[in-house]
Parts: structure tokens; sequence; C-alpha cells
């Protein structure tokens, strides 16, 4: 298989290190315009099957020939980019898929479905940790029911440390951070689809070897599946976990008006507040050290006139041997474990397409279990 990287930070490191693990992998070729990035990562990936490209996503010149020299496209950079990145790819004849985070964009790639479908690509937005592999659960617990009246959805990235004054580090891009905030968030309630506020509904979670957590409600976790379960599931929401106390702090910010997007003057001029706030949560914030990622889906209901809860549970650590945080294993492995699905031909389905309708759920599951990635399924009655 040949494939076509997009990136090359801390999320494209993991994916690179995965796919170069596949014994069919015939050619990565990587683009980073960042020339420091690049090079680090050049220095950590010494490989005959790897090409680079210092060069801009937004160069169709350099991207086109690239992208028709390719199977697969996987996207590791902002998720502004990828409409287009989804048009040059169908263009190009190439399967496409992203680490995405941003309704607006993913309703925009979705309209691009008929044109897919004609140019045999499939194109996968929302493939990384959540939106990503979290729907994916979410979605194969939500089966086989009598009937499922809740899908719950919690995840999060934490320091195994934390330390003030977010208890917080930064584990991918931090304007992306601050819109799983401050916009709205897609639910069921009672079989419909509805919306509530960033921030809000803040609960008390609670996990083994690690006390009391909070969880709160952020966008763009469940993607699609709002709508893929519409009228199968009661009840669906998605949640990020973080350490207690967070949510107020961060709703003090969101009040002072530091997550907005109008310019404000001040005696250096105009600056967008969310830009100032990003530094600062850049320069206050750790970004290394070691990680954990919590995972947790569960879906209620009956079956057989009995209530029960399934229920899958991942707490990943950083991996010294690699180097690789736990959030760029839980984020970069998904999204290559189905890049390789797509070059392969084991997923099938031309057109934009959510993810959750054409993946293989168990065939991630096994594959994230040969990663090394402990994924714990329990089942239990509530009766």
């Amino acid at each position: 298989m040949r494939c076509l990287l997009l990136g090359a930070g801390m999320q494209a490191r993991a994916i690179a290190h995965d796919l170069l693990a596949q014994p069919d992998l015939e050619e990565l070729a990587v683009v980073e315009h960042d020339a420091a990035v690049l090079e680090a990562f050049v220095a950590d990936n010494d490989d005959a099957r790897l090409t680079y490209y210092q060069g801009d996503v937004r160069d169709e010149a350099l991207l086109g020939p690239l992208l028709a020299d390719a199977d697969v496209c996987l996207s590791a950079v902002n998720y502004w980019y990828n409409d287009d990145l989804t048009r040059l790819a169908i263009a190009g004849a190439c399967h496409f898929l992203d680490l995405g985070g941003n309704n607006d964009v993913v309703a925009r790639q979705f309209a691009r479905h008929d044109a897919a479908a004609a140019a045999g690509v499939t194109v996968l937005p929302d493939c990384g940790l959540a939106p990503g592999l979290a729907g994916l659960l979410g979605w194969h617990l939500a089966q086989g029911w009598d009937r499922c009246d809740r899908v719950r959805l919690r995840v999060g990235g934490l320091p195994a440390a934390p330390r003030p004054p977010l208890d917080y580090m930064i584990v991918f891009a931090v304007q992306g951070l601050i819109n799983e905030y401050i916009e709205p968030c897609l639910v069921l309630r009672d079989g419909a689809e509805a919306v509530v506020p960033g921030m809000s509904e803040v609960e008390t979670l609670a996990w083994d070897g690690l006390g009391e957590l909070e969880a709160f409600q952020t966008s763009g976790g469940c993607s699609t599946l709002t709508r893929t379960l519409r009228g199968s599931v009661r009840d669906l929401d998605y949640k990020t976990i973080r350490y207690p106390g967070h949510a107020e702090r961060i709703r003090l910010l969101m009040d002072l008006g530091l997550t907005g997007s109008d310019p404000v003057r001040t005696p250096a001029g105009e600056v967008r507040p969310r830009d100032v706030l990003g530094a600062c949560l850049e320069a206050a914030c750790p970004k290394d050290g070691p990680d954990l990622v919590l995972l947790r889906a569960e879906a209620e209901g009956l079956v057989g006139g009995v209530r029960r809860r399934r229920r899958i549970e991942i707490l990943d650590r950083e991996d010294p041997a690699t180097g690789l945080t736990a959030m760029m294993r839980m984020t970069g492995f998904p999204a290559a474990i189905l890049g390789a699905m797509l070059a392969r031909g084991e997923i099938d389905a031309p057109g934009a397409r959510p993810q959750e309708l054409v993946v293989p759920v168990p065939a991630v599951i096994a594959a994230l279990r040969d990663r090394g990635i402990a994924v714990a399924e329990t089942a239990a009655d509530l009766d």
C-alpha cells in the first residue's frame, strides 16, 4: 500500500509509526510546511519507504501528483484544511481520512458524497480518538438491543501528574481545544437531536486508581452519531474528562471573553482574545511528560426483558519505549488502522461516509489490542 500523510506533528508521528510497522507498506510520503517540525520527524524516522516534502497542503501543484500516486491520504493537519483536501483527494482518486473535530467542516465534506462515489473514493472524516474511536465504540455498543435507552461517551487526555493552573497538558492543537470548549454540542434527547452549550452539565465521574474526576459537554465528540443513531437510541451524549475544578476555571475565562473571536482594541493594537488565550495556554500548560488517555463508552437498555449495561473502557499511558504519548497513540493509531483498511480494500464504500456505517468495529478493537492497547469489555444486569 502507498500512503500520503499530511503533517508531521505529534499525531502524525504516531500515524507514521503505525504505518511503518505494516509489512505491506510500500511508500509513505509526508508533507509538512514547518522545516523544523519536518527535520525532527526525519530524525525520528529512518526508513527507506519514507519520502519527505516541505510544502503547504494548499499547494495543489505539490499535492496533485502525490494524491494520484497514493492509495490513501491521511490528514493530520488543522481541521480547516480538510474540506479542500477532500476535494483534491477526490480529484486524485485517492481515499481520504482525517482527524476532524469541527462539525461545519465535516458537513461540507459530506456534501461531496456524490463526487466521491463517482470517483470510487471513500472519504472518512473524524477518524481520531474523539471524534473517531469513541464514536465507533458507541455505535458498536448500541447494536443488538430490544431497546437502547442511552449511550454515554466519556473521553479525556490528562497529565499523569496534574499541575496548576489548569491540571492539564497540551496534547493537541490549542485552537482546536478552544473550539471544543466553546462550540455547541450535539446530543440526542428523548430520541431527537438537540444542542446544548459547551462546558455545561458537569458531572462527577469515578475511575479506579484515579479517584474522582469530572466530565462536561464539549463539541464534536459525537461526530455523526446523533444522525446515525437517531430513532434507535433515546439519549446520547459525549463529555470530556478532566481533573476536578477544570471546568470552573475554563468557564471563568469564557465569561471574561477570552475565548472570543471578534478583535478587541488594546494599546498594542487589535487582537483576537482567543489568540491571546491560546498563546497563554501554550506557555502555561506543559506539553510533555507522562500522560494518560481515558475512554469509557457505555450503553444501557433492554434485551430479552432484562435491563443491562454494556461498557468498554480504555486507560492508555505514554509508551517510553517509542516516545509516543497516550494521546498520540490513541489518536494516531485508530487513524492509521482505518487508513490501512482503506488502502487494502477492507473498507469498500465509495462516497463521503459516517465511519460507523462502514468500519468493521470488532476488527478495529482487535487491531488496538495487537498494538498493546488494553480494551476492556464488560456487561452487567441492572435490575
